[in-house]
């Protein structure tokens, strides 16, 4: 008997691939957005004909009324800052009766404007949480979105409400932290090469070895997840560097944990430090010096400027700047004579 065949759904990628396109331009012209060229809206509306691709209609109809939801696109939903960020989001929302739609792209940017697209037609707007797609494709994007806010990314041809942390001055307080403790050899240790904070921190860094001529910065490939610092950890420790600056918390726990397991003391042989102050950042063996940044507020702040595109606010799309606190604690100490 002949095996039933299973069929897939076609999507926007299949129709970007038929049409020679980018996902954000058929996004925007299956949204009706009309500043797409005319001959390449043709085009992709041939390609979707002649793939039957089909929108999803309960996602079309909403975006034609008012859902009294948000969507809220993140590139890791396991990382406990973008969880923070979502709670503080969600929260301010419900006070004024708005749920929120979460979508999780997984580290994957070209899944970013799929899912983008799709929240937008089943919500009353997007925030974009930390997105990994170029600064073009997201120039692109942004205008088929509306009303948008972004954390952490800034648009520079469209106006949209953008909240960013300076990382930058947040990793150059945490390295000259470290230069005061008397170490002269550093390790960065970075985040994922998409993550725009990640190039932040690397510009940061640039004017901070400006700052302090006499110091040795080595840049060690990482991640953001507590796996990634672990695995770092023997090219850490075969770097020679004495103080490491981690990309962020859970990746310096997981530095922590493989220094531990190779009976490196922290910071009796090297001195770490983490980026966010997750909440159990203070619990870490040795607790562990970081740099806070107001997550919560992040999400809090993000809902009130969706409200007010929402609301037809006449206000301005300003950016919003939040500055890191450094938090000193036990993972920190002076080089070792």
């Amino acid at each position: 008997m002949a095996g039933r065949r299973e069929t897939r759904r076609i999507g926007i990628a299949d129709v970007a691939l038929k049409a020679g396109v980018s996902h954000a331009t058929v996004s925007r012209v299956m949204n009706g957005n009309t500043s797409v060229d005319p001959v390449i809206a043709a085009r992709v509306r041939a390609a979707a004909t002649e793939l039957k691709y089909k929108p999803n209609p309960m996602g079309r109809s909403l975006a034609l009324g008012k859902s009294d939801t948000i969507g809220i696109v993140v590139p890791d939903l396991s990382n406990p800052t973008f969880q923070a960020i979502l709670r503080g989001l969600s929260v301010a929302a419900a006070r004024d009766g708005y749920r929120v739609l979460i979508a999780d792209s997984s580290e994957v940017s070209s899944e970013e404007a799929i899912l983008a697209g799709e929240a937008r037609r089943r919500c009353d707007g997007v925030v974009l949480c930390a997105p990994r797609m170029s600064d073009a494709e997201l120039e692109e994007l942004a205008p088929s979105l509306y009303p948008l806010v972004l954390i952490n990314r800034t648009t520079a041809s469209v106006p949209t409400p953008s909240l960013v942390v300076d990382y930058g001055q947040g990793i150059q307080e945490l390295g000259a932290h470290l230069v005061g403790l008397g170490h002269r050899r550093l390790l960065y240790l970075t985040g994922p090469e998409a993550s725009a904070s990640n190039v932040q921190r690397l510009a940061g860094l640039r004017q901070f070895t400006a700052d302090f001529p006499g110091v040795e910065l080595q840049i060690l490939p990482g991640g953001n997840t507590f796996d990634a610092g672990f695995e770092a950890t023997d090219a850490v420790q075969a770097s020679g560097a004495t103080g490491i600056l981690v990309f962020n918390d859970l990746a310096a726990m997981g530095l922590l944990n493989g220094l531990s397991a190779r009976g490196i003391r922290v910071p009796e042989d090297i001195s770490v430090t983490g980026f966010d102050d997750m909440p159990f950042a203070r619990y870490t063996m040795p607790p562990l010096t970081t740099a806070a940044v107001p997550i919560a507020s992040l999400g809090d702040l993000a809902w009130r400027r969706m409200r007010d595109l929402i609301m037809n606010n006449d206000a301005e799309s300003p950016t919003d700047y939040f500055a890191p606190q450094m938090e000193v604690r036990g993972s920190t100490g002076p080089v070792r004579a």
